[in-house]
């Protein structure tokens, strides 16, 4: 339960501009982990020098931040958020475990930058997205799909 109150301390300033920084999130993945762009059908034509100034990544960012912030807030009683997202990348986007693993780092280095994430907050962050990739690796198992 700390650990979701330490990273919530420092939500504010992404919660302020989701748009802004989900296209942070989601460039920064595209440009350090470029296999992750296609994972994202709507976006594997864009240029990574193009991918900043789309309106369609900084849209989607902002739903990836606005979920991650519902699963902050639930602080550990995430199971009704979780398992809807966790069919659908199962089920239909096919996305592995190791994906949910490096736009969690990415995510903790824009936080760090753009929110002033300190040292425990980042681990605290580590430990809040180990538990909410653990109960998607759950999910994941009951669905039958090994990501």
């Amino acid at each position: 339960m700390a650990d979701f109150d330490t990273v919530l301390k420092f939500w504010g300033p992404v919660e302020a501009d989701y748009a802004a920084h989900g296209n942070l999130v989601l460039t920064r993945l595209f440009t350090e982990h470029p296999d992750t762009q296609k994972l994202f059908p709507k976006f594997v034509g864009i240029a990574q020098g193009d991918l900043a100034g789309n309106a369609a990544v900084s849209a989607h960012g902002a739903t990836v931040l606005k979920k991650l912030g519902e699963l902050l807030r639930a602080k550990g009683n995430h199971a009704d958020i979780l398992k809807p997202m966790a069919n659908t990348h199962a089920n239909k986007h096919k996305i592995a475990l190791k994906n949910f693993k490096l736009i969690a780092e990415v995510i903790g280095k824009v936080m760090e930058e753009k929110a002033g994430l300190d040292a425990a907050g980042q681990q605290a962050l580590r430990n809040v997205m180990a538990v909410v990739i653990a109960d998607i690796d759950a999910n994941y198992k009951e669905l039958g799909f090994a990501g």
